[in-house]
């Protein structure tokens, strides 16, 4: 019997090794051609599906006709009666005038809500929608957000209208394909494509998360949309960083997480309704964490709580607001989005840190809106010891508050504390702000009133081994914390 051998004959293993090395080639060209999808070889398609849903709006306002420049002409001057007659051949004399600008703005549902900016109706007596189709219809505003820069219009139609949909913006990474539409200069139905350049932008407002992007937005492309390669809108198109007044590449699109909870609230109430806590706050620093004993830099520190929601739930200033209704708070701006974002009326919890302990304190939201323009609670009355003469500490020059100094500041009769004349400008005081005029009513995060209760403070923040003491500074009434070096003896 013939016993054969199991392995294969060398011209078939080399046959099996070429067949599974164009196998592999074939593999890697497939990966190849599947990567270069993420970069799609045209915006057609999106274009085509969405740009019935997107609008040009043209708004136009009565003005006085005193109201733009004119030429300044001496009274009596021979070209006098030229100027007034050339003005009103031209111009009807002081007849009021229209004038007129262009947006953008979409269509968010079939029965004819319209999202775009509040400054591109702001003010108008008059707004015309036109659609891609060419038709135009007359919009009403149910309600503005100036904060967010946000309005809500609606037009009345009897045919269900094209609309595009709200995308999650928390998704949106860098590095992602997007594409704004609108009305750039009056162009109409323009659009243009890029990446987003980055996220969580804030330019000025109080609740900004705008997303950057170098897709091409110009002038009347405010209120347009920014859609993902999936055809949902991630953010308005609101502002651009230019020095010539055009797209450099560098635009903003307010995120749409923060335009849906606004939308919502115009749709149902026609104006918003945001949470409020009731508190002055600023950011932790280095050097604030650790004269308070603060192992994590981060939180909200609590500078003043006036008569509010906070104050009732027993916050105090001084207090560093580590987490708000089970979410950890890492600034002052993601504390003011939290409060923002959560209903009027809610009963939340909020974790403090306060005097090297945490506490947990509830507290039921108001209503911003109506707390806007209410005046902070005043320091409640001390005696000042009597003292009247200034002393140099921690590079200021201080004096006790008396009835002279309180009528130069135009303070409160019942204010107290220790106002700050001088301010030695080679000081770390001078470098972080404070100046002659400053009221000083906390130290160590208690009430000082006197030069011994200051003294006493500092005193008490080197014996805990502090480098920094935290004083409480108002200025014409608004309060902050500086924290300040206790490492050089002060001055007698």
């Amino acid at each position: 019997m013939t016993v054969q051998s199991a392995t294969l004959p060398q011209q078939q293993t080399g046959a099996l090794r070429a067949l599974w090395l164009t196998a592999l080639t074939m593999a890697l060209v497939i990966a190849q051609a599947l990567m270069a999808q993420a970069r799609p070889d045209s915006f057609s398609d999106l274009v085509d599906k969405v740009s019935p849903a997107v609008v040009n709006i043209t708004t136009s306002t009565v003005v006085a006709r005193g109201a733009g420049p004119s030429p300044i002409v001496p009274e009596g001057s021979p070209f006098e009666d030229f100027f007034r007659e050339f003005r009103d051949r031209n111009g009807d004399g002081d007849r009021p005038r229209r004038t007129s600008a262009l947006g953008s703005g979409f269509v968010i549902s079939e029965d004819g809500f319209v999202v775009t900016n509040n400054h591109v109706i702001e003010s108008a007596d008059e707004i015309i929608i036109e659609f891609f189709s060419g038709k135009e219809l007359t919009a009403e505003v149910i309600g503005t957000d100036p904060k967010t820069d946000i309005a809500l219009l609606k037009v009345e139609t009897d045919a269900p209208l094209p609309f595009v949909t709200f995308g999650d913006s928390d998704t949106a990474r860098v590095g992602d394909w997007v594409m704004a539409m609108g009305n750039p200069l009056g162009q109409g139905f323009s659009a243009s494509a890029g990446i987003v350049s980055a996220r969580n932008r804030a330019l000025s407002g109080t609740y900004d998360d705008y997303i950057q992007t170098d897709a091409a937005i110009n002038r009347g492309n405010s209120g347009g949309p920014l859609f993902n390669m999936d055809a949902q809108v991630i953010g308005v198109n609101t502002a651009i960083l230019s020095p010539t007044g055009g797209s450099i590449g560098i635009g903003f699109s307010m995120a749409s997480n923060v335009v849906t909870r606004v939308v919502d609230q115009l749709k149902e109430y026609g104006e918003t309704r945001r949470g409020w806590l009731g508190v002055r706050i600023q950011d932790v620093t280095d050097d604030v964490a650790e004269a308070i004993g603060l192992e994590e830099v981060r939180g909200a520190l609590v500078t003043d709580v006036p008569e509010g929601p906070a104050a009732d739930g027993g916050m105090k200033a001084g207090d560093v607001i580590l987490s708000f209704d089970g979410t950890q708070v890492q600034d002052t701006r993601e504390l003011v989005r939290q409060v923002g974002n959560t209903e009027v009326g809610k009963s939340v919890r909020v974790m403090v840190f306060r005097e090297g302990k945490t506490q947990s304190l509830k507290i039921t939201l108001g209503r911003r809106e109506e707390a806007e323009g209410a005046v902070p609670a005043a320091q409640p009355g001390a005696d000042n010891g009597g003292e009247t003469s200034s002393q140099e500490i921690l590079g200021l020059t201080i004096s006790p508050l008396n009835e002279e100094l309180r009528g130069q500041l135009e303070l409160e009769s019942d204010a107290t504390g220790l106002v700050v004349t001088d301010v030695d400008n080679l000081s770390e005081a001078y470098e972080k702000g404070v100046r002659a005029g400053d009221l000083i009513t906390e130290a160590g995060q208690q009430e000082v009133t006197s030069m011994s209760d200051l003294e006493d403070r500092i005193a008490e923040a080197r014996e805990a081994g502090r480098k920094s003491i935290l004083l409480l500074v108002r200025r014409a009434g608004e309060p902050r914390f500086v924290a300040l070096p206790v490492d050089a003896e002060t001055s007698e």
